[in-house]
């Protein structure tokens, strides 16, 4: 039997009460694509909407924290970390975000919805400028503990 089917071949939460937790960490990495002017307006703080990447920070860490609200199978956690990062690379806005926490079940999925949420706000703050703007290559990037072990991507979008 798959673990997220009952008998009726209906999604259903894992039991996860019988695990042992240990520390788990994911981190998620995604993408914006931008034009020139986008990019000036964030790196000189002079979007009319504030500091986009403060305000995409906290939109992320919001995320992180409620993603068991918006994926239905996954589990409340007690989350003990997590890192938002932004960076340029020409015409790419990076998020990378990191969680961590000592629980029974894995924080890919926070990771995940953490980086998606961030680069939806970044679009949201500034499709006043240009609402051209791609997310893209949304992935996990690295992931440890639990019974699947570790998991580290070789290659970068």
């Amino acid at each position: 039997m798959l673990t997220h089917l009952d008998d009726q071949n209906r999604g259903q939460m894992v039991d996860i009460s019988d695990k042992r937790p240990t520390i788990r960490t994911a981190i998620a990495r995604g993408c914006i694509r931008l034009i020139p002017d986008t990019i000036n307006a964030i790196k000189e703080i002079k979007n009319n909407k504030g500091d986009v990447l403060a305000i995409a920070q906290v939109a992320a860490i919001q995320a992180v924290k409620k993603t068991p609200d918006f994926i239905p199978m996954a589990h409340p956690i007690l989350i003990s970390k997590i890192n938002v990062d932004f960076y340029f690379k020409k015409d790419l806005l990076y998020c990378e975000v990191e969680v961590k926490c000592e629980g029974k079940t894995g924080v890919e999925m926070e990771a995940l919805t953490g980086c998606s949420a961030g680069l939806l706000t970044i679009y949201d703050m500034c499709k006043s400028i240009d609402k051209s703007m791609t997310v893209e290559n949304i992935y996990l990037v690295k992931k440890t503990g639990g019974k699947s072990g570790d998991y580290e991507r070789k290659e970068e979008f």
